[in-house]
């Protein structure tokens, strides 16, 4: 759904229903109903307000920001969910950072895996917050984790669904008992590589490198909607 809000200060609903929903539409047995919506803020640059002011900057942003059509994918159409909390002095969110990634390189860097034993990393991630704790309603008890199953699968998981790109998603709860420091929810999951034949890579290999393949692990905070894009380097060997 977008919202068009122009000079003449009349705002348009342009609203589309996703693939999901016109399935639901389409049985017409009454099944079609709206129990429950998500806003966001896809299109908002917040860089605006530092450079002109709380004030300038709202005015800058509410009659200058192009709004977006209404997306039919419902993987293309949130990106940054607006939330809801009952604490009026909240001064920090906390935010997903990857722990396992080595400090020389950004990439988590992974070999094929072989048809008798897969090549593996443990991924851990984690809220982090500069200072004080996680508040407790934005705590992530649970993540979505995305991936290109292609390349890679958690071995001991079952994947809950596919995204409309080909991607697999995974719904992990959080271990009981992990923590961070700060209160926020830790993740940690093994990842484990594909058998891949090198026709695969031919295909898939980065330009100019056919020996190795670029992939990403996204994984989402499901209660603070916080997300974390791990790259993922896969050599031949």
């Amino acid at each position: 759904m977008g919202l068009l809000d122009h000079s003449t200060n009349n705002i348009i609903i342009d609203a589309a229903l996703t693939d999901t929903g016109r399935k639901f539409l389409a049985r017409n047995d009454g099944s079609f109903s709206i129990v429950k919506f998500a806003l966001s803020d896809d299109e908002v640059d917040y860089t605006t307000i530092k450079k002109f002011g709380r004030q300038v900057g709202r005015e800058r942003i509410a009659k200058l920001t192009p709004v977006t059509e209404a997306q039919t994918d419902s993987d293309l159409g949130i990106k940054f969910k607006l939330l809801s909390n009952s604490n009026p002095v909240i001064s920090r969110m906390a935010k997903l950072q990857v722990t396992s990634l080595a400090s020389a390189s950004s990439f988590l860097s992974m070999t094929r895996g072989q048809l008798t034993r897969a090549n593996t990393r443990t991924v851990a991630v984690e809220q982090a917050v500069t200072a004080g704790t996680v508040d407790v309603e934005f705590v992530d008890n649970s993540f979505t984790v995305i991936m290109n199953d292609r390349f890679t699968t958690i071995p001991d998981k079952t994947p809950s669904g596919r995204t409309p790109t080909g991607a697999v998603t995974y719904q992990i709860a959080r271990e009981a008992g992990r923590k961070t420091s700060t209160g926020g929810g830790k993740l940690q999951f093994v990842l484990a590589t594909r058998s891949m034949t090198d026709e695969a890579f031919e295909v898939y290999g980065n330009y100019g490198n056919k020996s190795c393949i670029t992939s990403y692990v996204t994984v989402i905070g499901n209660a603070s909607g916080n997300t974390v894009n791990i790259p993922l380097q896969i050599e031949k060997t």
